[in-house]
Order: structure tokens, then sequence, then C-alpha cells
């Protein structure tokens, strides 16, 4: 995007998200992800997947998991000793799609969890089927996984998302805005994001508030940004 002359540069702050339990929000999307979490330890079994696009909240999700249960990171590669920590303690493999995996030490990591009664929470943008598995027994093993699916944002949660979003940026918004924006914005929380952070780098570069003209300004922007040449 390029900058206007009169624009100035602002200085670029780290922006936080708040990530505890009380800052999730609710909607009917998350609310079987939601329910997974907080009934830990009672899981229907001892794998548990959350699938759902970027943004969508998995994230957060396992780090409230994790913090609840203690769990620790693993990335279950060749040579990696994440087999023995599963059998210590729970475990956490976020973004399994996009980190890869050897298929012998995610099996490894499973059946330890099976045989000494912790657990594992794996994250993903895809389901379990969708991944390039080709040891049978490691297939075997994913479709015995409880897998919980995040569907895509309705108006109400993008609502929520962008006001929480403006928020940890410190930034006071008019809900009739978040409604405009909600109304023409593409339907992703990667996209809120996207926007909120446009928004507060522009205005900031102009030395304004937060307005419907820049909203729309910023909108139309990533619109063209999005469309083939």
């Amino acid at each position: 995007m390029t900058r206007r002359p009169h624009e100035q540069l602002p200085l670029v702050f780290g922006h936080d998200p708040s990530t505890g339990r009380e800052d999730l929000l609710v909607s009917d999307r998350l609310s079987a992800a939601i329910a997974i979490v907080d009934h830990w330890p009672d899981w229907p079994s001892p794998v548990v997947i959350i699938a759902g696009p970027v943004g969508s909240g998995k994230s957060h999700l396992a780090s409230i998991w994790r913090d609840k249960s203690g769990a620790e990171a693993i990335h279950p590669v060749a040579g990696s000793n994440a087999a023995d920590i599963a059998a210590l303690s729970p475990v956490l493999f976020e973004d399994a799609d996009r980190e890869g995996f050897d298929d012998t030490a995610l099996f490894h990591v499973i059946n330890s969890v099976r045989q000494n009664g912790t657990a594992l929470l794996m994250t993903s943008r895809l389901w379990p089927m969708s991944w390039p598995v080709t040891l049978p027994d490691l297939r075997s093993r994913l479709k015995a996984a409880t897998v919980v699916e995040i569907g895509e944002p309705d108006d109400e949660l993008l609502t929520q998302v962008l006001i929480k979003l403006f928020a940890d940026r410190q930034l006071l918004v008019d809900e009739r805005l978040v409604g405009y924006i909600v109304a023409r914005m593409e339907r992703s929380l990667e996209a809120a994001q996207t926007v909120v952070e446009r928004l507060d780098h522009m205005a900031l570069a102009r030395g304004t508030r937060l307005t419907r003209a820049l909203a729309a300004e910023v909108l139309e922007e990533l619109a063209n940004a999005g469309r083939p040449d």
C-alpha cells in the first residue's frame, strides 16, 4: 500500500492480544471447542484435535488449555523426545498441518499418551484426514481422536472480535463504525486482524481518529489488493 506524501510513518509498537479464559469470545461456532477445553481432563478420548481456519481462535484455546493442564509444547519430529515428554505430562502440538511432523514420532506420542494416561491437544487448519500421513497405524490412531471443528465467523462474532482487537490496541470505536466494517469486510478473523492493524496504522500516520471514511478507504484498499491484476 502506498504511503501518501503528508502521512507520517508512526512508530510500531507491539500489541499483545489478551488470551485468558475471561477474554475468550463465546459464540456458537466456538461452543464445541470451548466445551472440550473446559471439560479437561474429562475428555471422550486422550487425543483431541481442534481444526479451524487461520485466526479462528485455535491458538487462544490452546493457550487456555495449556495454562489449565500444565501441558508441554512438543514437535514430533525424528529424534525428538516428544514421546518421553508425553509420558509425563499433557502435551500440546500446535499447527500440525503447517509445522509438519514425522509419522512415526507422532504415532509414538499418541501411544505414550494412551499408555500413561496423559493427553494430547493438536491444532490444525485442516482435518486430520487431510494430513499427508503415510503410516497406516498413525492414520488409525488419528481416526480414533476427537476432532472439533471451528466454523466460519458470523456477524455477531466478527463484531466481538473487532471490538476486542481495537481494545487490545487501546482504541475506542463507535459500535456503528464496527457495524459498518462488519457489513463490508471479508468473512474471516484473519481479515478482522488485518483491518484493525491497517486502520490503526493509517490513523496514526495521518494523525486522525478512526472514521467511517478511513474505514471505507482501508476496506477498498484491501479489496483491491485481493483482486487479480
